[in-house]
């Protein structure tokens, strides 16, 4: 089976091609392709069609989608998600919506609690709480500010917490607060495959009429359009 998995989440975008290894208990990534940032709605399509032809690939060849469903750009992250949608419901395939706060305490090489941050911007901070062992479990996923998460990232001596993030500024402010912190590589769109792989060997996939993004922060024109109270 081929899957392409994209990301169009922020800077770090990109598309991936994975295919299942011989034995089928695993996908090989065929190709990684970065997407700068800013001109998704231009690039992705034609980036995708570019992949396929590259290896030798149709678009009817496709047997599933993984895609990241957020947290990030709100532009961005439309952009991917309806292309996803197009595709799966012309080829009638299934799709896995991957959290990128999934990825990246999946990147992790700890164990056990694991608390996954992401830069928000404006002080803030996406959080994941993952229970992380032969599988990963979501314990929530929210927006908090720095100093909650600080607080957050603290924990307890019974119930201490790893903290991963692939942000330098998120990791060292850890650190000054004198909490360990793995800092990993942001994860990209092979990340993005492998997870979908394993939410399809699980049947976790949606229709295309079911995906929605995971933005978690509400964007501006829902904040200012609430009336006030």
């Amino acid at each position: 089976m081929l899957l392409l998995a994209t990301d169009t989440s922020g800077k770090n975008a990109g598309i991936a091609l994975a295919r299942l290894t011989p034995g089928g208990s695993d996908v090989e990534i065929v190709e990684v392709v970065p997407l700068a940032g800013g001109a998704f709605s231009a690039q992705l399509v034609p980036q995708i069609a570019a992949l396929l032809e590259k290896h030798g690939y149709r678009k009817a060849d496709l047997g599933a989608f993984a895609v990241a469903s957020g947290p990030g750009s709100f532009t961005g992250l439309r952009v991917g998600l309806a292309a996803i949608k197009a595709l799966a419901e012309v080829l009638q395939k299934p799709i896995a919506a991957i959290s990128l706060l999934e990825a990246v305490a999946w990147t992790s090489t700890a164990h056990g609690r694991i608390l996954a941050a992401l830069d928000a911007g404006r002080g803030d901070v996406y959080v994941g709480d993952y229970e992380l062992g032969s599988q990963m479990h979501m314990q929530s996923e929210r927006l908090l500010s720095r100093e909650k998460f600080l607080a957050e990232a603290k924990g307890s001596e019974a119930s201490p917490k790893t903290i991963v993030t692939p942000d330098a500024v998120l990791a060292e402010m850890v650190r000054t607060a004198g909490i360990h912190a793995e800092l990993i590589e942001y994860p990209n769109a092979g990340v993005i495959a492998r997870l979908g792989w394993e939410r399809l060997q699980r049947g976790q996939t949606v229709r295309p009429e079911e995906l929605e993004a995971n933005y978690i922060r509400h964007s501006d024109a829902e904040i200012f359009s609430k009336p006030a109270s």
